[in-house]
């Protein structure tokens, strides 16, 4: 329960992906990890734990085994044989504060324009209270600043019309993002307030902002329930379960043989073709770097791939109480019965025969349970970060996920026991 609890702390300080990026970082700082550029040379070394970053939105953390590597590429060593990766990625859905945001309503409130990011539950926003966390970008003389930022107070709400007013509510509504979704932020005094906000909050004066990738984040804390305190409800469950996990599970291993990375790609509620997604070049770029500095050539890079094996862990629907009968007939994961194997006929995840068989002996190894998912052959399901990373680095992949309630809503239900047995099975995979 210790880790579950960690695991809620961890969510409640990530409000957005540059928050999780930048607790990810300090984590792997204080366990000795040492910070690369993309812009510097790379100076590696045997034994070492390097990390990086893309858009301040998306990581790559690695480490080499000991007497697999050097500085000095004339002094014989025993090569790696391979990459060890997890993949997960750091956005959720949510609300993005657009442009000059303000909306004056009939001389009495303000509100903000947003859009949808990601596929939303957009009910599960409404009536709760809501504050911004992103970045903004600001001039610094000639120069310019990043600063992430995140407002700890309750700042807007997206009110719900009354039944009184729209009778057939409990009927189903469609709801209009333009419409129905601006948060309200406040009384007609407040008119040009936002920006004096964001300053402050980023600690840059108005006048010097040019601009900001701010989201709206559901401010109820994480929560454990049930009646033995078996299930978690929390925001951003997906995938901030799997990072979580994937960062532990770093931590704890030393590697042997493989090179092990972590890598925690943004935007992919959103397509991931981004310069920072699972789309992109950011993990072959990194592969290929860490194989040049430790002195392989590009054949060794293409022979370390022909080797390697990568989780892409994003969390997984779970059969739900209410509505069995919206779950596959014979792979039907629950709540605490452990990792999610995740299939799709037209490769919409990654998993095929071998790649299972991998990860199920893995999760053998650790005294880990799993289960299988599939979609109702009758209802499209998502996509998720291997098939597009496979794209660019092409390796045996297996989908996994935790299972989960309601995912895509602003608060998700898990289970409480399989946090622990993802980061089992993921240290057992780094140190095999």
């Amino acid at each position: 329960m210790e880790q579950v609890k960690r695991m809620l702390e961890f969510i409640e300080k990530s409000p957005s992906c540059y928050q999780v990026v930048e607790n990810v970082q300090k984590e792997l700082e204080t366990a000795g990890y040492v910070p690369l550029m993309e812009n510097r040379k790379w100076e590696l070394s045997s034994g070492g734990k390097y990390y990086l970053t893309r858009n301040g939105s998306s990581l790559i953390a690695f480490s080499i085994p000991e007497g697999k590597g050097d500085t000095d590429a004339s002094i014989p060593q025993t090569e790696p044989i391979g990459f060890h990766m997890i993949a997960s990625h750091s956005d959720s859905p949510c609300f993005k504060i657009k442009e000059e945001p303000e909306i004056k309503v009939e001389e009495q409130y303000v509100k903000l324009n947003v859009e949808k990011y990601g596929g939303m539950i957009l009910s599960t926003w409404l009536d709760r209270p809501l504050s911004l966390a992103g970045r903004v970008v600001a001039a610094d003389g000639e120069d310019i600043v990043i600063k992430n930022l995140a407002v700890d107070k309750d700042l807007f709400v997206i009110p719900n019309v009354a039944i009184h007013m729209s009778r057939d509510m409990n009927k189903g509504v469609e709801y209009n993002a333009q419409t129905d979704m601006l948060p309200l932020y406040g009384g007609a005094e407040n008119e040009g307030s936002f920006r004096e906000l964001i300053a402050g909050a980023a600690g840059v004066k108005s006048e010097d902002i040019l601009g900001g990738d701010l989201f709206l984040y559901n401010r109820e804390k994480g929560r454990i329930f049930g009646a033995n305190g078996e299930f978690i409800c929390a925001p951003r469950l997906d995938d901030l379960e799997c990072v979580y996990a994937s960062l532990q599970a770093m931590l704890r291993a030393v590697p042997d043989r493989y090179i092990n990375l972590m890598i925690v790609f943004d935007n992919e509620e959103v397509g991931s073709t981004t310069r920072q997604g699972a789309a992109s070049t950011f993990l072959q770029d990194t592969l290929k770097r860490i194989c040049g500095a430790v002195g392989m050539a590009e054949d060794g890079y293409h022979r370390l791939l022909a080797e390697s094996f990568m989780i892409s862990a994003d969390n997984a629907h779970a059969v739900h109480p209410n509505h069995p009968e919206k779950a596959d007939p014979t792979n039907r994961p629950y709540l605490n019965g452990g990792i999610v194997i995740k299939y799709h006929g037209s490769q919409k995840y990654t998993t095929d025969a071998v790649s299972a068989a991998i990860m199920k002996k893995i999760c053998e190894r650790a005294g880990v349970p799993w289960q299988t998912y599939a979609n109702r052959s009758d209802i499209a399901g998502g996509s998720t970060l291997g098939n597009l990373s496979a794209a660019q680095v092409p390796v045996s992949t297996v989908d996994i996920g935790l299972p989960q309630l309601a995912m895509h809503s602003a608060y998700e239900t898990a289970g409480a026991k399989d946090v622990e047995y993802m980061i089992r099975a993921m240290e057992c995979f780094y140190k095999e």
